[in-house]
Parts: structure tokens; sequence; C-alpha cells
């Protein structure tokens, strides 16, 4: 059994499919994911163009505001009908006119109105400009109601007590200190490129079997458990080591903080086993390495889209996230994210390590149920 391994290990080493499915396309989406995610981190996150037709100290005024929360662009006032067309084109999502006469309405006491023209189709993005757009609203209406107050003969701090609300909401950060999405795009993109060792597997399973080897297997005193393990454990370390680059490259390229390394070893160790031990279920499943090549990529993307490793799961809908728990991409992403973005330990993890574990064994057995019918069908 000892030689089998090293002849797997040297094989797979020696493997150039399996370096580029295994190591390099998840550093490739790693870096991709980790740059669009990354753009914009040291500004402000929401952006909003503005025409000011009014040009009055009162416009400027709002823009300033406007300017403190979040990135406002300003727009020539003479091409109002040319940018609403952009955003009919869908260049962008949302522009602000503050019209003339805002100032003039301001200062008689009437309703300065402005205009918010957004793309219909953008709703997600025009939210947030809304929301901040409302509370300026009604930081403006409260300063209002605080002048005539204090017009009335109410002190200063009697009209502010009087517009203070009678519920006060604080926020308590409940997660760890620094979150970003790197935390949610290394652990992602490992987990989603573990269970693409399962074409790697079954390439090597059929390899032998066209080759004749199996057949001499049969003739040997080798009992199938021990050719099982034989060829199962370098893969199991080939995973291993796999984790352990892709971990290391979100570390030193991303600054990714792994947490507690015990919790996170014994979580990698987990889902190597869950990995590999689908992979051989798989192997002697297929009726060919076509099959085989399919349905992993059905089990790696679909896997994770719904075991939440390409978003957090909690943004899924309902149906999708009970789907996910029965998946062990699932269990992997969610004990890993705890680990590494909100402190977990060993403790914390147990339960989705013994979930991965599961996983693994119960491949490992339907793998032994089917392995003498694979041994018979091999080649003479």
């Amino acid at each position: 059994m000892r030689s089998m391994m090293i002849k797997e290990l040297r094989l797979i080493g020696k493997d150039k499919k399996s370096f580029f499915f295994l190591l390099l396309m998840p550093i490739i989406f790693i870096v991709m994911f980790g740059s669009v995610f990354n753009q914009g981190d040291g500004g402000a996150s929401v952006s909003l163009r503005t025409v000011d037709q009014d040009q009055s100290a009162a416009s400027k005024a709002l823009i300033s505001q406007m300017k403190g929360i979040m990135d406002v662009q300003q727009l020539p006032a003479d091409d109002l009908n040319g940018q609403l067309d952009k955003i009919k084109q869908g260049q962008f999502s949302a522009m602000l006119v503050i019209p003339s006469g805002f100032e003039q309405a301001m200062k008689s006491g009437q309703a300065a109105d402005v205009k918010l023209y957004q793309d219909p189709s953008a709703q997600m993005e025009v939210a947030p400009i809304q929301a901040i757009l409302s509370s300026i609203s009604t930081q403006y209406r409260e300063q209002k109601l605080t002048g005539l107050l204090i017009a009335k003969g109410e002190s200063k701090a009697q009209a502010e007590a009087a517009l203070a609300s009678p519920i006060r909401i604080e926020n308590v950060a409940t997660s760890s200190d620094k979150f970003s999405m790197i935390d949610q795009v290394v652990p992602g993109m490992t987990v989603m490129f573990v269970f693409f060792i399962m074409i790697t597997m079954a390439r090597r399973f059929f390899e032998e079997k066209k080759t004749g080897l199996l057949s001499r297997i049969r003739t040997t005193r080798i009992k199938p458990l021990h050719y099982l393990l034989g060829m199962w454990f370098p893969f199991v370390l080939t995973v291993i080591a796999q984790c352990i680059i892709l971990f290391a490259f979100g570390h030193f390229v991303y600054g990714l903080a792994l947490g507690d390394v015990a919790a996170l070893s014994v979580i990698v160790v987990s889902l190597s086993i869950a990995g590999t031990g689908i992979g051989l279920a798989l192997s002697f499943l297929v009726p060919g390495e076509g099959a085989a090549m399919v349905i992993t990529q059905v089990i790696s993307m679909g896997g994770a889209m719904l075991g939440g490793l390409w978003v957090p799961s909690y943004l899924l809908p309902k149906a999708v996230q009970t789907v996910g728990h029965f998946l062990p991409q699932f269990w992997a992403q969610h004990s890993l994210q705890d680990i590494i973005a909100h402190g977990a330990h060993l403790g914390d993890v147990w339960g989705a390590a013994l979930i991965l574990l599961t996983f693994g064994l119960a491949g490992l057995t339907v793998a032994l149920l089917r392995l003498p019918g694979f041994l018979r069908s091999a080649a003479n």
C-alpha cells in the first residue's frame, strides 16, 4: 500500500491538468474577485451625480453636505437632457437636480423641491442614495422647526429637547472588528475548487482500468480496501496542500487573517476527506471520464451557488439557504468564515467538522461497495 501511495503522489505531481484546476484556476478566481471587491476601499461606496441649476449659497451648502457622506460628481447645468439620456442608456443609475429658485423657496419658508432622476432597473444602487437624501431632508426639517420654536420664545436647548427622538438606537458590533470581502472570497474559492479533485480522481481510476493495471491487481494479494486506501490517501494529501497554498496566498497577498490555525487545520482536513470521499464514490458510479467531468462541474458550481461560496448565504433566498444546509460546501464555508472573521476556535466548529467527515466516510463506503464490480469490469 505504501508503494501505491508513493506512485500516486508522483503521478499527481506530474499531472499538469490537476495543477491547473486545483491551484492556478482558484488563484485566478481569488485575484479576479479580490480585485473587484477591493475597488474603492479607500473612498466612498455610494456615488451620486448632481446638476446645480440654482448656483446659490443654499444649493452649494446642500452639495457640500452630501459630499461629506457620499461621492458627489457635479455635472454641467446646461446638459440636463444629455445626462438624462445617459441614465436611460444605463450608463449610470441616478442624478440629483437642484432647480433654479431652490434658495428662494427655502428663504420664503416653502418646500424647496429637488428632483432625483433614477433608472428603475437599478433600485439596489439607488436605495442607499434615497436613504441618505431622506436623512439630509430630515436634518433640514429639524433645523427649520428649531428656528420656529426659538422664534416663539423657546430656548435652543428646549427646542432641541422637543425635537429629540424618544427612541435611541445604539449600534453594537457582534462580529469581528474587521470584515472584508476577502474573508468571503478566499475560503469560498478554496472550497469550490477542492471539489475539482474529483476530475483527477476519476481520470486516474479509468486510466488504471484502461491500461490493465486493475486486472493485474486482481491477481495479487492486495485487498480491495488496501487498494482503495492506497489510491485515496494521496488525494487527501493533495487537497490539504492545495488548501495550504491558497490560504497562504490569501494571507500574504491580501492580508487574510487566518484565525485559530488549529481549528482551521481541522476543517481543512475534514474538507479534504469530504471532497475526496465523494470523489471516490463518483469514480466508481459514473460510466466514464466525460460523465465524471460533467457531474463534477455540477457539484462544484451548484454547491458554490447554493452553499454560499460566491455570496454570503444569508443574502440568498430562504429556500436556497435551506437546501444549502444539506451540502458539504455550506458547512465548510460557514466554519471557515467563523474561524477567519469571527474568531471561532476548535470547540466552535467541531460540529461542522463531523458533518464534513460524515460526507467523506459516506463516499468511502459507497466506493468500497462499488469497487468489486469496478475491478471485475477492468480490461483483461
